[in-house]
């Protein structure tokens, strides 16, 4: 299965200003590389894509598990991977999920596979 996400970087730079929408998206990880890349909206823009098209990818949207049970890591290598967590577990258990995460000035964009 195949999920794609996109999303306005600006739609995100004004949702982070509410602590409630991070607290709520966003793991205590996520937002410590989010602070160490220099606290740039793209960054959290495109693990909101990456979250959202790995949810298209299970088929279930997030019906049973938060964004936040999705955390999105990166390898030595600077790659991007997939953590679940609590609900999420049980969505992708036994199933590999692959993340591709890119952006421009204006737009992110997330894929993902799940095998």
């Amino acid at each position: 299965m195949i999920g794609v996400d996109i999303i306005e970087i600006e739609r995100i730079a004004k949702s982070i200003q509410k602590d409630s929408f991070i607290k709520g998206v966003f793991t205590q990880a996520e937002m410590e590389y989010y602070r160490s890349t220099g606290s740039r909206a793209e960054t959290l823009a495109g693990f909101f894509a990456a979250k959202e098209a790995a949810a298209k990818a299970a088929g279930t949207g997030f019906n049973g598990f938060r964004p936040k049970d999705i955390e999105i890591m990166h390898a030595e290598s600077g790659r991007p991977y997939a953590v679940p967590h609590n609900g999420a577990i049980k969505i992708f258990e036994g199933r590999k999920l692959h993340v591709s995460i890119s952006h421009n000035t204006t737009t992110a964009i997330a894929v993902c596979m799940l095998v």
